[in-house]
């Protein structure tokens, strides 16, 4: 499960290092050298994580990527009175 949740890898230049953070988890994220130790470290951290929120009856928080949208788009606009042509 935690191989489906949304990480990102970038440059932290205070920290002069790779930082790997995760959507469903904004406050956790991991600094490292290089990019795969990153994240390899924040993965290992969310499955432990995820292991702990699992023995305690936590919810768990859902892969983004798993999510199923309807593919519509709901708009509510102010009510005008059309332009005259």
């Amino acid at each position: 499960m935690t191989d489906h949740y949304t990480y990102r890898l970038s440059w932290s230049p205070e920290d002069n290092e790779h930082v790997a953070t995760c959507a469903e988890f904004p406050g956790l994220s991991w600094l490292a050298e290089d990019e795969l130790s990153a994240l390899s470290g924040l993965k290992d951290m969310i499955r432990g994580v995820v292991e702990d929120m699992r023995a305690n009856g936590e919810p768990i928080p859902y892969a983004l990527a798993d999510k199923k949208y309807s593919g519509q788009l709901s708009l509510r606009r102010k009510r005008q009175p059309m332009a005259a042509v």
